[in-house]
């Protein structure tokens, strides 16, 4: 096994577990970061987590405190305080997972129409994106899921929420996309610089 697809699937397991953690906590809830952490230092410096550690992960998910709430209210983009984040040295990677609205890709078309005289206000044209966006009637609830590794592997991951609120703790249905969420990566990456 090549070191890269090593490494991707190492990733792809802690993901996993970042899912199958937030999925409990139910729909709703506003962006959490995640650090990923070899799993023998944290058996090292806590033996007692020996048991609960016991699968055999190289890496594991430490749940962040929760972000600013002016991160999610909007005076604060995401972008601007992943700008200001970093991580130690101990640290090998991150995963950032935060619910987005997705749309269906003949809708991209109508929001451009919409957003074309405000493209010069970057400000203005986003607030229109988001509200085009809430207000459309496909729009679809989801979770994305971005994950980095230091050594440069990365990971995005989409779960759209279920329509039927039945199947809201089902089984977790993880999708990826082809180039999705690229400026995500990137800004994650820079945050393990």
């Amino acid at each position: 096994m090549t070191a890269d697809l090593h490494a991707e699937l190492v990733l792809a397991r802690c993901v996993r577990e970042v899912a199958e953690f937030v999925d409990a906590e139910g729909w709703g809830r506003p962006p959490q970061m995640f650090a990923l952490v070899p799993t023998a230092d944290l058996v090292a410096a806590e033996p007692g987590l020996l048991d609960e550690l016991e699968d055999g992960s190289e890496l594991t998910p430490i749940a962040q405190e929760a972000f600013p709430d002016d991160i999610t209210g909007g005076s604060m983009a995401l972008d601007e305080f992943l700008a200001t984040t970093s991580w130690p040295p101990a640290v090998e990677g991150c995963v950032l997972v935060q619910e987005i609205v997705v749309l269906p890709p003949d809708a991209e078309s109508t929001l451009d129409d919409a957003l074309a005289p405000l493209l010069a206000d970057h400000d203005a044209a986003d607030s229109a994106a988001r509200a085009a966006a809430e207000a459309h009637p496909e729009r679809r609830t989801a979770r994305l899921f971005a994950a980095v590794l230091r050594e440069g592997a990365s990971l995005c991951l989409l779960q759209v929420k279920p329509e039927d609120d039945s199947d809201e703790f089902g089984d977790l249905d993880l999708r990826t996309y082809p180039n999705l969420a690229p400026n995500l990566i990137e800004a994650l990456h820079n945050t393990l610089e």
